[in-house]
């Protein structure tokens, strides 16, 4: 295949291209920067450019490009969120409905900010409405503005993707050398659902929408093996040897940022990943107890 890749440099679009590579298939990054190198092609999100013509005759675009999550969600930080997702997204789908040679699919990433926050006894899957939130709000019009590609023909795919786990970056790298000291803990009552995918996973899922032609609109990208906080707080400890007597409480974290706090660590929900698994997708890490010391040990 040909593949076109937006957000080639992060934690999910670097391990994407080189699974591809690997596998043989032809990648094209679609970068910021203005000097762009062999198998390469620029974009613009903010001023509206994107070099149309480098993405004719491409059999799928993977798009994953956005403002990280992390870090202090001031106004700035949400608006910046928010609207290079929303911007990047309508610039890409617009540039794809205008190709003569359009794409078979393209795999939009989303997120499961999408369904807000619920109790770990209402799990969701793709049929669940839409939550509350500032991130649901965000997850909602990052997938309308996909929409000019799907009117045009082009079967989109929206990668609702949960905590991805790698020992390469993310959540997971940040918290276990604070694990390792012995100082893990959970965040607030622990009740909160945690739904998580490796990274592993998490491309074998992107291939696997790409390949499934079945597989259109929300698709959610997680593990059966949802967990609360509590739950992962221990066997995170567990898979590390070391204790987890700490609780950090839920006042303390809105101290530093009320609404990171609240969607990003004491708000969860729990996704249930029908649409990949009624389509023959079989996890290689179903089970947090077994996906841990795997990941570990890599």
């Amino acid at each position: 295949m040909k593949v076109a890749v937006t957000g080639s440099s992060g934690l999910i679009g670097s391990a994407l291209v080189e699974r591809l590579q690997r596998e043989g298939h032809q990648v094209t990054r679609v970068v910021r920067h203005a000097d762009p190198a062999p198998g390469e092609i620029t974009w613009d999100p903010q001023r509206g450019r994107i070099d149309a013509v480098g993405l004719e005759g491409h059999d799928a675009i993977v798009h994953l490009a956005g403002e990280s999550l992390m870090g202090v969600w001031t106004r700035e930080k949400m608006a910046r969120i928010r609207e290079s997702r929303v911007a990047g997204t309508r610039l890409l789908a617009g540039a794809i409905a205008g190709l003569q040679r359009k794409p078979a699919v393209l795999v939009s990433g989303s997120a499961l900010g999408y369904y807000g926050n619920r109790p770990f006894s209402e799990p969701v899957d793709e049929t669940a409405p839409r939550g509350t939130g500032f991130l649901a709000e965000t997850a909602e019009l990052w997938e309308q503005a996909a929409e000019p590609a799907a009117r045009a023909g082009v079967r989109v795919a929206y990668a609702r993707t949960s905590l991805v786990l790698s020992r390469r970056g993310g959540m997971l790298d940040v918290v276990m050398p604070i694990f390792r000291l012995g100082l893990g803990g959970q965040l607030g009552d622990g009740t909160q659902p945690w739904s998580w995918i490796t990274l592993e996973d998490e491309v074998r899922a992107i291939l696997h929408i790409i390949a499934h032609n079945e597989l259109r609109g929300p698709v959610n990208l997680a593990a059966p093996g949802a967990v609360t906080n509590a739950e992962f707080t221990h066997a995170l400890a567990s898979a590390l040897h070391r204790p987890a007597l700490f609780k950090v409480p839920a006042f303390a974290l809105r101290l530093v940022n009320e609404e990171f706090a609240n969607d990003m660590m004491l708000g969860g929900v729990r996704m249930v990943p029908n649409k990949l698994l009624n389509s023959g997708f079989t996890f290689e890490h179903p089970d947090l107890r077994t996906a841990l010391p795997a990941l570990l040990e890599s």
